[in-house]
């Protein structure tokens, strides 16, 4: 005979309900530790390509490229790209020419109050108190900033993930040493 004491004893199934209960954290714990890979992943995306930009626009000749009088790049007629061109197209594709495979998709948004998806700009320090190579140069030492603010793209935006104001940052900056 069967009665509410033999119901309760009864420990079929009970693994079926375990799983039943546990699934949808697991599930959640994939998922979001997938997201999250991916999410570290495009943020090292940018961050190398940015100090690639910057460590591309230290090497740039000193005498040509830069005009501290004005805070600018001087402009080469003979040249195929400008060195401001130049330092955007090793930021964004790892070349000089801009031929290489875009790292950043030409879709993506600028993210926050950025303009546009990657920026360079150049200032001028007082070469004062620095000595080595700075010291025969006339003038002050042009030190190029390298940024880029893009939206994040998640990887199950399908799954109606948002991912709205989410943004990945970087920048770099360094002296011109023009090696």
């Amino acid at each position: 005979m069967s009665g509410p004491s033999t119901i309760l004893r009864d420990t079929r199934g009970a693994a079926a309900a375990e799983m039943a209960l546990v699934l949808p954290f697991l599930i959640a714990l994939l998922f979001g530790s997938m997201e999250l890979g991916n999410y570290f992943w495009q943020e090292h995306v940018v961050i190398k390509q940015v100090r690639d930009g910057a460590r591309f626009a230290s090497r740039l000749p000193l005498s040509a490229d830069y005009d501290c009088a004005d805070e600018v790049f001087a402009v080469d007629p003979d040249a195929d790209y400008t060195p401001e061109e130049q330092i955007l197209n090793v930021t964004t594709t790892g070349r000089v020419d801009g031929s290489g495979p875009r790292r950043f998709p030409s879709d993506r948004a600028p993210c926050g109050s950025a303009t546009q998806a990657v920026s360079i700009a150049m200032r001028c320090v007082a070469k004062d108190d620095y000595r080595g190579i700075y010291t025969g140069l006339d003038g002050d030492i042009p030190v190029v900033k390298v940024s880029a603010a893009l939206t994040y793209e998640p990887l199950f935006n399908l799954l109606g993930f948002d991912a709205t104001g989410m943004c990945l940052v970087a920048e770099s900056e360094v002296a011109v040493a023009g090696l």
